[in-house]
């Protein structure tokens, strides 16, 4: 995606919320650039509420490196937007930020000069218009008028401008566009950029056929999925009790079909927990795969935020074992103690690869990592990534992967998970680090850890896709010490 710079200062918006925004034309009035007596106050009012909050979501995405998922929700509820109007703003919020390169492409072309020449609060006005003209069912007026409404607020000297643009971005439909921009181009019919789509095509191996289902998948909004923690409520239980559903996989696992799930009691009392199936498989994995000897001390090396080191530590109740939480940013750490309060976890702020301790039996290992296999949930990050971002994580990853079997004792085991299939932070980092042991470590296979799921790859690792299996592409390898 371009990169981005400062948009202009706005004022607080006053007023009462728009009863239809999906059909909701331009606002009366005036409709000149706005003067130099006129208050961004009154200007402000043009724009309706769920546009002008999924425009304040996206500028803090572009300008201030923000997360959609952290965003939004602060404005929505400053805004007191709620229902209809805050499931449009979503919609655009996320739409916009998960297609953004490919808007990109069709907006130059429209208005015949690069993006990063756009000024960038009328660029992500334009993104916005450009996403409901192309991809929602707002009637075309409505959409050209209340982007119009949006520059005028934000950047009035480009009203001109921003109105020609739409209106040639609305003469053709999405698939028209794809087809004169980029006929057969799966980066930009799916919005990924080109490096991801090769190193998607080459993590599927012989089953390239697979692709478009892939990045398909990747463009649908995940579910939300709960992990019931052991010891303190069923899966059953929890289903039952937040009207979902039982996950197909894992013994913890509840889909949510909607809704917020930190409304739900046995989440704001600690029996539940948002994660998703996929990682609560990696770590359930771990804690069920067979060792030798004594099976009281666990090691979560990268724990941040929190997630699988609650699920370790239900279990670790349930068995008699204590675990160690390494998380080495500070307000990481804090997440984690917030996850695990009650649990038979002690959370360190450090360095995993300078962590000090007597040998552990279990030892969790997720990496830093690109995020490849998550891009469903966190829209912008698709943009964010770039090939160069590869050598530094990939040289971390095998830092800690060797600080982790290091720290593990003979006959214990270490598990080693990524959310990505990138093969240079899967397969290759395992293979590389297990060559510099010589001999003392053991693969174990990792598919038969896995409840119920099929189609997980070719062993002894395993892969997990949101196409084939509905969770993020966790990658999980077992690996002991002999």
């Amino acid at each position: 995606m371009t990169g981005d710079g400062h948009s202009r200062p706005r004022g607080d918006r006053a007023g009462g919320r728009a009863s239809d925004p999906r059909s909701r034309g331009a606002s009366n009035g005036n409709r000149g650039a706005a003067g130099p007596d006129r208050s961004r106050d009154r200007q402000q009012h043009r724009v309706d509420p769920p546009r002008w909050v999924a425009f304040q979501a996206i500028s803090a995405v572009h300008r201030d490196d923000g997360y959609a998922n952290l965003v939004l929700p602060k404005l929505l509820a400053e805004h007191r937007i709620r229902g209809l109007d805050a499931a449009f703003a979503t919609e655009l919020t996320y739409g916009t930020l998960r297609l953004g390169g490919s808007l990109d492409t069709v907006i130059a072309a429209a208005a015949d000069r690069a993006v990063e020449r756009i000024d960038p609060p009328t660029r992500d006005a334009l993104r916005l218009g450009a996403y409901q003209l192309l991809h929602m069912r707002v009637p075309a007026h409505a959409a050209v008028s209340t982007t119009v409404d949006l520059v005028r607020t934000v950047a009035p000297g480009a009203i001109g401008f921003a109105n020609a643009v739409l209106r040639r971005i609305g003469q053709r439909d999405w698939q028209t566009w794809l087809d004169e921009l980029g006929p057969g181009d799966l980066a930009l019919r799916y919005a990924h950029p080109p490096w991801v789509v090769r190193a998607f095509s080459d993590a599927l191996k012989d089953r390239k056929d697979e692709l478009e289902d892939l990045l398909a998948a990747d463009n649908t909004p995940a579910p939300v999925h709960l992990c019931a923690r052991p010891g303190r409520i069923t899966a059953r239980e929890l289903a039952e009790e937040t009207g979902g559903v039982v996950g197909p996989f894992g013994a913890y696992a509840v889909h949510l079909p909607d809704g917020a799930p930190g409304d739900h009691p046995a989440v704001r009392d600690g029996l539940a927990h948002v994660q998703d199936e996929g990682s609560q498989l990696v770590a359930a994995a771990l804690a069920d795969a067979p060792l030798d000897g004594t099976d009281r001390r666990w090691l979560d090396l990268c724990a941040g935020p929190g997630g699988k080191a609650a699920l370790l530590g239900s279990l670790a109740a349930l068995r008699g074992a204590e675990v160690a939480a390494v998380e080495v940013a500070p307000h990481r750490a804090r997440l984690v103690e917030h996850a695990v309060r009650g649990l038979p976890v002690e959370v360190y702020c450090g360095d995993g690869r300078d962590f000090d301790a007597p040998a552990y039996d279990r030892v969790l290992v997720d990496a830093p990592c690109t995020g490849l296999g998550a891009l469903r949930r966190r829209p912008e990050a698709r943009w964010r990534r770039q090939p160069n971002d590869l050598p530094p994580l990939t040289r971390l990853q095998r830092e800690l992967l060797r600080s982790a079997l290091d720290l593990t004792r003979p006959g214990g085991i270490v598990a080693y998970v990524t959310c990505s299939p990138h093969i240079n932070e899967t397969r290759m980092a395992v293979d590389e680090t297990i060559r510099r042991f010589d001999g003392r470590i053991e693969r174990l296979d990792a598919r038969p850890l896995m409840e119920n799921v099929t189609d997980s790859g070719d062993g002894p690792w395993a892969q997990l896709w949101p196409h084939r299996h509905g969770t993020d592409a966790m990658f999980l390898a077992l690996l002991k010490r002999v």
